[in-house]
Parts: C-alpha cells; sequence; structure tokens
C-alpha cells in the first residue's frame, strides 16, 4: 500500500449532511444541487475510485468502477413510512459484484457525520445461500471458530452478527450445539468509528487496517458460495 494517502473531504462534506438532515426536501436539495455535486459527489467518487484500486491489490477479483459500487443518494420510499426523499450518508459496497448482487460479500462503507462504518459478511442471503454456508460451517468447524475468535478480527468488529433460525434442517442440529452461528441466516461483522476519521488524511489507511482483518472470514463465505 501507499505509505501516504491524500485527504479527500473537507468538513463542507459532513456539513453538507447535516444540512440535508434538517432539510431533507427536494427543494432545498435542488438550491444545494452544485454544492452536492461539488463538495460530496465528485470527492466520493474519487475516494471510493481509490479504494477498489487499494481492494484490488489484495483480491484480484475485484475489477469494478466506482459507478458499479456507490449508492444512489436518493432513498427508496415506496414501502416506507418515512417520505424523506435523500439519504443522510454516502455508501458503497466493494465486491467483485459491487451494487448489482449486494449479497455477494464485500466491504460496505458508510460515511456520515455520525459515524466512519464499515460493514461485511453477508446480510441478504437466499435459502440456497444459507445452506450452502451452513455445510461449509459444518465441514470446516476449526477453521470457522478460528476465523472468527482471531484477536485481530474481535479487536476491530466484536463478534459476527445475524438473524437466527428457531428451526433448522436435522443434519445441523448437533453442529449447533457446538456453533450456535450454523442457526444463523446472515453473518455480518461491523465497526463505528468516529466521523472525524472522514476529513482526515488517513481515512483509506483506518479502512484497509479494518477491511486487512475481515479478508479470512469474506474468503471463507465466498469459498462457501463457490461451492
Amino acid at each position: 500500500f501507499k505509505t501516504e494517502f491524500m485527504k479527500y473531504f473537507s468538513k463542507d462534506y459532513l456539513a453538507f449532511f447535516k444540512e440535508l438532515a434538517a432539510n431533507n426536501h427536494k427543494e432545498w436539495f435542488d438550491l444545494n444541487r452544485k454544492r452536492y455535486e461539488t463538495v460530496v459527489r465528485e470527492p466520493f467518487k474519487i475516494f471510493i475510485s481509490d479504494l477498489i484500486n487499494e481492494v484490488s491489490k489484495l483480491d484480484e477479483e475485484v475489477q469494478i468502477e466506482a459507478k458499479d459500487a456507490i449508492f444512489r443518494i436518493n432513498r427508496d420510499i415506496r414501502f416506507s413510512k418515512d417520505k424523506t426523499p435523500y439519504k443522510i450518508n454516502n455508501s458503497a459496497i466493494i465486491s467483485k459484484m459491487g451494487r448489482k448482487d449486494k449479497s455477494y460479500p464485500g466491504l460496505y462503507i458508510e460515511l456520515s457525520p455520525e459515524h466512519l462504518a464499515i460493514f461485511g459478511g453477508i446480510y441478504m442471503a437466499d435459502t440456497q445461500q444459507i445452506q450452502k454456508i451452513r455445510l461449509h460451517i459444518l465441514k470446516y468447524p476449526d477453521q470457522f471458530r478460528k476465523i472468527i475468535t482471531n484477536k485481530d478480527f474481535v479487536n476491530k468488529y466484536g463478534e459476527i452478527r445475524g438473524t437466527k433460525n428457531k428451526r433448522i434442517p436435522k443434519e445441523f442440529r448437533l453442529a449447533a450445539e457446538e456453533q450456535a452461528l450454523i442457526m444463523n441466516k446472515q453473518w455480518y461483522y461491523q465497526a463505528f468509528l468516529s466521523p472525524k476519521i472522514i476529513t482526515g488524511n488517513d481515512l483509506m489507511e483506518k479502512i484497509l487496517e479494518y477491511h486487512i482483518q475481515a479478508l479470512p472470514f469474506q474468503k471463507f463465505l465466498i469459498n462457501a458460495l463457490q461451492n
């Protein structure tokens, strides 16, 4: 990796989202659209392009462009009680598939005035994917346990999270007594860091530091899905 990374975001980047939170409607956004494009959209696009470049050095399968990774600022309000039209953060997923397949394990980041958030794992698995991951845990229990109890991983992310099934197929019940995570239907990890990092010089370095510690778990999930 580079020994020094650039500063990507000015203080106005976070200020924009703070003001948007208080004025979350189209009229305000239209009045501030040029500002959004200059201090938010373009710097975030440059940052994500550079982050993809760094992540691809660790995983050559990641060959996407920034536009494939970045989520829109517009909220999908069709099924939501909250009808505010805009997200008050920037987010992107960096993986082989990018945002076209959010179930594929990768590096998900969210930048907001509240936090720098780093997520990974699998959050939106379908029935077949859940079965594949459970079978992989069943087949490699020691490897799985070693990865999730690794000191550096635990220091960064704590534990593997996710909702569980109350009942699971018979072939997993005995293993579930030893490894409760086999009952999960999601397997994800998360870290919330200070938003001050976003406007500092070590944003890229910090995200990569966290991402590197998550790679063994990410690779375990990818191997499971490819079986």
